[in-house]
């Protein structure tokens, strides 16, 4: 028995507003679950391709990717390549995947394509199995994000400290609802991750008590704040653990990796 495969854990990184943090958010908890041990794999589905481009994936090289996995030319297995940070691989994203949607519209399986390729990931006899697959969503309610929370365990959403917080996050949990109902039974909401978050401010301190306030224990411990060297880290392709590891930022990233470990382990004692 201790030789058959485990499934990764695949968190899906979702919130339809830009901007919030998403994809920062899956390279460098991508990173910290790698320095503390864990085999990662990022899966970007966004079609701008940041998360690939942050982790110094250069586009030229990106000679398949999750257009090809979602539309069935090659496995996900195949279209996996390596990161400067140990552990943590990436399936990149290219600007094909913006059509996805339209040339497999009429398909019964198109919301499980995902699913489906993340099946196989680690029944393999060789090769690295991975603990975490960490997917990192556009920004937008469609037919690709529909894949990420029909393939997930769980959802983890990044919130920025905004006045129209709250707003956003109703409508993603409305969406989460319906693919539960619809295409996913299991699918949970792992936690919010508070980003962005700027202690001078007043409005993020309310933002963050009003968060709290509406969605309790989901709301991680772990704030992420606003950090100079969280957004200069994406331009050099590096995780921001990788370009300053004791700044702020890193700190944060390697706390909440500690804290989603934490929730993890109560899950399966539960």
């Amino acid at each position: 028995m201790d030789d058959l495969p485990t499934n990764p854990r695949v968190l899906a990184l979702a919130n339809q507003k830009g901007g919030v943090g998403k994809t920062t958010t899956a390279i460098n908890l991508g990173t910290a679950l790698a320095a503390i041990g864990e085999n990662v794999l990022i899966v970007d589905l966004d079609p701008q391709g940041n998360a690939s481009t942050g982790l110094g994936i250069d586009r030229k090289s990106r000679r398949r990717s999750t257009y090809d996995v979602l539309t069935r030319s090659v496995t996900l297995r195949d279209a996996i390549q390596e990161t400067a940070v140990p552990r943590l691989h990436i399936v990149p994203s290219t600007m094909d995947l913006s059509g996805f949607e339209l040339e497999i519209a009429q398909e019964r399986d198109r919301a499980f394509r995902l699913r489906d390729a993340l099946r196989t990931l680690n029944h393999v006899a060789e090769g690295i199995h991975y603990g975490y697959v960490l997917v990192d969503c556009p920004p937008s309610l469609n037919l690709v994000t529909v894949n990420a929370m029909a393939a997930a365990n769980s959802i983890l959403v990044p919130l920025q400290c905004e006045f129209f917080a709250l707003e956003g996050l109703s409508q993603l949990l409305k969406t989460v609802e319906q693919v539960k109902t619809s295409l996913n039974p299991e699918l949970t909401i792992h936690g919010i991750v508070l980003t962005m978050y700027d202690a001078r401010n007043n409005l993020a301190g309310q933002v963050v008590a009003d968060v709290r306030n509406f969605m309790g224990a989901k709301v991680y411990e772990t704030i992420i704040p606003r950090n100079v060297r969280v957004s200069e880290a994406p331009s050099h392709g590096k995780p921001v653990l990788l370009y300053d590891l004791k700044c702020v930022g890193s700190q944060a990233y390697l706390r909440l990796a500690s804290e989603i470990i934490q929730r993890e382990r109560m899950l399966r004692a539960a």
